[in-house]
């Protein structure tokens, strides 16, 4: 019977605090979609001042901040956006922005530190004079962190790129914001985990964040908010960005009960992502220390850990997560060779000791049960 659980497989999964809970229930509200409810306002107040933005806007989730932005950019269907290969638009988000948008992707491949390359970003931008054959090139999108890192498996032999968890320095991201500015086009941000990016390099969000146009920052990842992501850009921007929101059915009401408890989220939690990101190099270079698993423990920069089960373990990834969760160790399998964990606000120094020997048990055991046999 399993008594303890560590769930690591995201930050998404924390639980609202107590605090959180009593916000919720004292909330003072309004209707939203008229644009009455005084802790929305609140949070969207506060969030623009923490990111250097005139407007903010409360969305229900990151994917839908994600969308919502694009699409106001992207307002003329079969205009082109240029993003990693690898970013969370372009992998994880249901291709909203082509079959609700009608904005076409263009890949450019990010580097294992997150980047891409600034003159294959330039590169991939159309020639207006070809725009009868071609789409608009309208909208840069980079993500800062970067969630996903990527594996190309054969057999138990992986190619991995390690830029999930890592930062956009500040250089980087006003050499892209210039090459938009350059070329006439806007940049935006998916800053899911921006508050994770500035802990991580010591620099605020605002400047991280001022050569975007816009961003959408996620309050219920390392933050430990239930629910919800902000928007942030101009007035102009925000005030189209409250039209889609309400289309795409992101038009909520009384939503001050949400917002009351992302408030807490934004006052109480950013600094506890410094020991988020310390509990993960512990728990990443433990792991760097057991036979069979192979990771880049300098790659790992924040919250996000990924690491492949090399062949040698005799052990396969999807064995070795079932072996843990029977322990009561929750971790997300990646690919056939490949796992991510994420480490928050609500997982402890005892938790990632407790980890590591459970991780330890599992591939000591494994091979002492290919040796018998």
């Amino acid at each position: 019977m399993v008594t303890r659980t560590v769930d690591l497989r995201s930050d998404t999964v924390t639980k609202p605090t107590e605090a959180m809970r009593a916000a919720m229930a004292n909330a003072e509200v309004d209707d939203d979609v008229l644009s009455y409810d005084p802790s929305a306002l609140l949070l969207e107040t506060e969030m623009a001042k923490v990111t250097g933005k005139e407007a903010a806007l409360f969305v229900p989730s990151g994917t839908m901040g994600n969308l919502v932005s694009v699409l106001v950019h992207c307002n003329i269907r079969g205009s082109e956006v240029i993003l990693g290969n690898n970013c969370h638009i372009h992998i994880y988000e249901n291709g909203g922005i082509s079959t609700i948008g009608g904005v076409h992707p263009r890949t450019v491949k990010n580097n294992d530190d997150g980047t891409m390359d600034i003159d294959l970003i330039e590169a991939a931008i159309r020639d207006p004079r070809g725009e009868i054959v071609f789409p608009t090139t309208r909208l840069i999108c980079l993500e800062n962190t970067q969630a996903n890192s990527s594996v190309m498996s054969y057999g138990m032999i992986s190619n991995q790129c390690s830029c999930g968890g890592r930062c956009l320095s500040v250089e980087y991201t006003d050499k892209v914001g210039e090459l938009a500015k350059k070329h006439g086009l806007k940049l935006h941000i998916d800053g899911a985990r921006i508050f994770n990016a500035s802990i991580a390099l010591g620099v605020p969000v605002h400047r991280l964040l001022q050569a975007a146009d816009s961003a959408s920052v996620c309050l219920s990842k390392g933050l430990g908010a239930p629910v919800g992501s902000v928007i942030v850009g101009s007035k102009s921007f925000i005030a189209k960005a409250r039209i889609l929101r309400k289309t795409l059915g992101g038009g909520m009401r009384q939503v001050g009960i949400l917002c009351a408890a992302a408030l807490v989220a934004l006052h109480e939690n950013v600094l506890k992502l410094e020991d988020d990101h310390k509990k993960a190099k512990m728990l990443a270079e433990g792991l760097n220390q057991i036979k069979g698993l192979r990771l880049n423990v300098a790659a790992v920069e924040t919250n996000i850990i990924f690491f492949d089960v090399v062949e040698g373990a005799k052990i396969t990834a999807e064995k070795l997560c079932k072996n843990l969760e029977q322990h009561g160790i929750l971790v997300m399998q990646e690919s056939p060779v490949r796992i991510r964990v994420v480490l928050h606000h609500q997982i402890s120094e005892s938790d990632v000791q407790y980890t590591l020997s459970c991780f330890k048990q599992a591939l000591a055991g494994r091979v002492r049960e290919e040796n018998g046999n």
